[in-house]
């Protein structure tokens, strides 16, 4: 079986050592020159893991054209990318592969999670389903062969059961799962969440305050995916807590990262302007605010984030103005 990886970053480099660990034909195709170099020649990927070797047996690539006989296709690329990649895989691949998406978010216009994006950009022809292998995960640690889980996750078990098997080892771990709707949306939020949990850090609050905020945190993140037709115990698992506990508090986490700028600062208009890397938190929060106001549902913490990112609201204002919240049972 081959397997081609879209995007030569840190996890598109942390999933292709998982399948060359376990003697899996696997390509990884990217646009940047210097990264490809450095998988080929040096059998590393320096721009995310410093000296970190990489298996070499790993071959990276710049031709798009490798996925024409994949039988897999792995996108390791920013959400908003998701769709105009999956155009291009289209209109190459000879037979139905199946897709396997990275990403945590959803798509910048229509608001659509992730796996119905590539399901409307590839013909039925061409896919044979799609399978969401996503959960606790930084790419820094999978690369240094440290014990992780992750969930897949597709509307389809044959293929579920395919990429299971594919990307378990003895130190990468996947389960299965069927619902894509909690599942999909538990990631997505989770880095919202991540970005509150940095600003608070940022602001110099310690271990009580993210206790309190990843604990209700969940709760918003249970009653919006519930909402929209998730289930109650998906959040509980890999794709809920799990990568609410691990993006939340890692040094690894980009939306940590960011939040903790942004607090530390004060204000996130410097960091907005400046900013070059993906932070899936900032597009996220503004999604999920306004559909949570369409519909109805209460997301006090998400609300906050979204004025401190687009209202320039101070972050510190924004935990006292949670904190002086009308008091009321736990719920």
């Amino acid at each position: 079986m081959k397997t081609v990886i879209i995007g030569s970053g840190s996890w598109g480099s942390g999933l292709a050592q998982v399948l060359a660990d376990k003697q899996e034909a696997v390509t990884i195709y990217g646009l940047d020159e210097q990264e490809i170099d450095d998988i080929n020649e040096h059998h590393q990927n320096k721009k995310y893991f410093g000296d970190i070797e990489l298996n070499p047996s790993i071959h990276a690539t710049t031709n798009i054209e490798v996925v024409k006989d994949a039988d897999v296709v792995v996108l390791s690329v920013p959400s908003i990318a998701i769709e105009s990649v999956c155009k291009q895989v289209a209109e190459l691949v000879t037979k139905k592969i199946i897709v396997v998406n990275t990403a945590k978010g959803f798509h910048p216009i229509t608001n659509g999670r992730m796996s119905d994006v590539i399901r409307s950009a590839m013909p039925k022809d061409k896919l044979s389903s799609v399978v969401s292998l996503i959960g606790p995960s930084h790419a820094e640690e999978v690369v240094a062969r440290m014990i992780t889980t992750v969930c897949a996750i597709s509307q389809n078990e044959e293929d579920a059961h395919i990429i299971q098997h594919l990307f378990s080892n003895d130190y990468l771990r996947v389960y299965r799962g069927y619902d894509e709707i909690g599942s999909e949306i538990g990631v997505a939020i989770k880095n919202a969440i991540a970005l509150a949990s940095g600003m608070l850090s940022g602001l110099g609050y310690g271990d009580n305050t993210r206790a309190a905020l990843m604990t209700r945190g969940l709760r918003e993140m249970i009653r919006f995916g519930i909402a929209m037709g998730g289930q109650r115990e998906t959040f509980i698992g890999l794709t809920g807590i799990g990568d609410l506990i691990v993006t939340c508090t890692s040094r690894h986490s980009r939306n940590f990262q960011a939040g903790y700028t942004i607090g530390k600062e004060g204000n996130a208009k410097h960091f907005l302007e400046t900013n070059t890397k993906t932070v899936e938190g900032i597009r996220t929060a503004k999604i999920v605010h306004e559909i949570a106001l369409e519909k109805g549902i209460e997301m006090p913490i998400v609300s906050e984030i979204y004025k401190v990112l687009y209202e320039d609201k101070d972050p510190k204002q924004s935990a006292k103005d949670l904190m002086l919240r009308d008091l009321k049972a736990e719920s």
